[in-house]
């Protein structure tokens, strides 16, 4: 059981949340002052590093299968929950509330999730902490994301600081996992979850480039399935 004293191990996941809102109120300004010209130029250059990153996050895999597996029973999953259409609808009426959010407000939230939160560093910087190893990692990953962020909120608007809600229940949980579960994690594990993350970057940003219309919200469970079936397989082979 671990020591109540390790619970507070969450230092790294609030400095990455704090930047973000810094970086992404700095973007916000930028967005009011720049042409809109100007913004769809970002807009596009965002949509391809989106995509670019997905592609050497996929690239990661070793096991294909997980990938596989999970983007099929995610899509099932999220399709019959419909998180697609509901996450739409939640971010329709907070539009309503709140003029001036822009229409790419749950497309702000879910490509800067996923850009924050899928890549190694996020799941070895919260595993760390977790293990008591230190917060260096999420400090670094912190300025990077306060930078991401601000070019993300210029192009996307505000929806990328609220991100910061998914990000911390995502990097908090690893966290807190990792505390109870640090021997879950190999890297292994840690390889197919970007790589299945790869994948649903790929897909926002094809969207963001206007090429395809893919419902990836509808995909997300796929990350908790890439976990599940990683383990299992790991323990297979």
């Amino acid at each position: 059981m671990a020591n109540p004293q390790k619970l507070k191990r969450m230092t790294g996941t609030l400095v990455n949340v704090a930047a973000i809102i810094v970086g992404g109120s700095i973007g916000i300004i930028f967005r009011k002052k720049l042409p809109q010209k100007t913004i769809d130029v970002v807009f596009q250059g965002i949509g391809l590093v989106t995509f670019a990153i997905g592609i050497s996050m996929f690239l990661k895999s070793q096991w294909l299968i997980v990938v596989v597996l999970s983007i099929l029973v995610g899509g099932i999953t999220g399709g019959l929950l419909q998180l697609n259409t509901r996450i739409q609808q939640s971010s329709n009426r907070f539009r309503e509330k709140f003029k001036g959010t822009g229409e790419n407000f749950a497309e702000g939230v879910t490509t800067s999730f996923l850009l924050f939160c899928m890549g190694a560093m996020t799941i070895l910087g919260a595993i760390d902490e977790g293990l008591g190893n230190g917060s260096e990692l999420l400090f670094t990953k912190s300025l990077m994301d306060g930078f991401a962020s601000v070019a993300l909120a210029a192009a996307l608007g505000i929806g990328v600081i609220f991100s910061i809600v998914p990000l911390f229940i995502y990097q908090g949980s690893l966290t807190l996992l990792a505390i109870y579960l640090g021997s879950f994690f190999d890297t292994a594990i840690i390889n197919e979850l970007s790589a299945t993350g790869g994948v649903l970057l790929c897909g926002l940003g094809l969207n963001i480039l206007n090429v395809t219309k893919i419902k990836v919200m509808d995909l997300l469970p796929a990350i908790i399935y890439a976990l599940i079936f990683a383990y299992i397989y790991s323990k297979f082979i």
